[in-house]
């Protein structure tokens, strides 16, 4: 599954709180975002619109390591 384009940061921020994820603390335009579903992990994400892909490519393969699933079944649970 392709990484979207046209996601935003308060979007993906949105959607990551599927998954338990939470915002602790803001710094500037970035947000960080706590679980502690699986054990405490902690994922930063941009205030930007869109978020670049590398970014967003980043942050998921992250999240989807910290949950053992890859990155298109980690998709697929955010975007539907």
């Amino acid at each position: 599954m392709r990484v979207p384009r046209d996601l935003s940061g308060p979007e993906l921020i949105r959607r990551l709180g599927r998954l338990g994820y939470a915002v602790t603390r803001q710094s500037g335009s970035h947000i960080r975002l706590t679980t502690s579903e699986n054990g405490e992990h902690h994922v930063t994400v941009p205030n930007h619109d869109p978020l670049r892909v590398g970014t967003l490519s980043a942050i998921l393969m992250a999240v989807a390591a910290h949950h053992g699933i890859d990155r298109d079944a980690l998709l697929k649970r955010l975007l539907d």
